[in-house]
């Protein structure tokens, strides 16, 4: 049967042959907001690979403010959204790049407001974070991101995230994606991403 595929709510990519139903949720989060960004694209390529294998969600956390606690409760409408988002989800993948050996600031803040108890009366309540699966890939210099994503591995596991160590991918972009603002991947570095989505959906499945 041919596969159809059809965009619903939240940049949302559904892709079947039978029941819908039957897959997993899993959320993509981009660290970085520019139009053109390199991982944005890493985030296609999966999403590709995931099709009729998953639904799969791009958060659009544009509009999420710097935190204050003055503006806590109610939350804000765009933190509230976020927070349904990753409720809702079976698993995350975190695309990011890396900025002077760390996540960008705007994740940060994203994870910030999304370690928040949602309710006022009990500090103690369990956040959107706690449980929720994790994964990590980045696209950056020759370092591959490597310490953005144990710094962000080691941040969400204090938050309680079951984040997926195995399998993480890092692309070290070479001088032509700078310079001609265009990504190419090796079949090894395809590959690569191919088996962390392979991983990635047992996780999740994996109750």
């Amino acid at each position: 049967m041919q596969e159809r595929c059809k965009i619903i709510k939240r940049k949302t990519y559904l892709c079947n042959n039978n029941n819908p139903t039957d897959m997993k949720k899993i959320l993509f989060i981009i660290g970085s907001l520019r139009k053109q960004s390199f991982n944005r694209e890493l985030s296609e390529m999966v999403r590709d690979m995931l099709k009729g294998r998953a639904e799969v969600t791009e958060l659009d956390y544009s509009q999420v403010p710097f935190i204050n606690q003055d503006d806590e409760y109610p939350a804000p409408q765009a933190v509230a959204e976020a927070r349904k988002a990753v409720a809702e989800a079976d698993g995350v993948w975190i695309f990011t790049p890396e900025y002077n050996y760390s996540y960008p600031g705007r994740v940060k803040n994203l994870i910030d407001w999304l370690s928040r108890p949602v309710d006022p009366a009990d500090r103690n309540a369990p956040t959107v974070l706690k449980g929720k699966k994790f994964t990590l890939t980045g696209a950056g210099g020759k370092g591959a991101t490597a310490g953005c994503r144990k710094l962000l591995t080691t941040l969400l596991t204090v938050l309680k995230a079951n984040v997926m160590t195995e399998g993480q991918t890092g692309i070290a972009l070479n001088i032509e994606a700078w310079t001609e603002g265009r990504m190419i991947l090796t079949e090894e570095q395809k590959a690569q991403l191919a088996k962390q989505a392979e991983i990635f959906l047992a996780f999740v499945e994996d109750e």
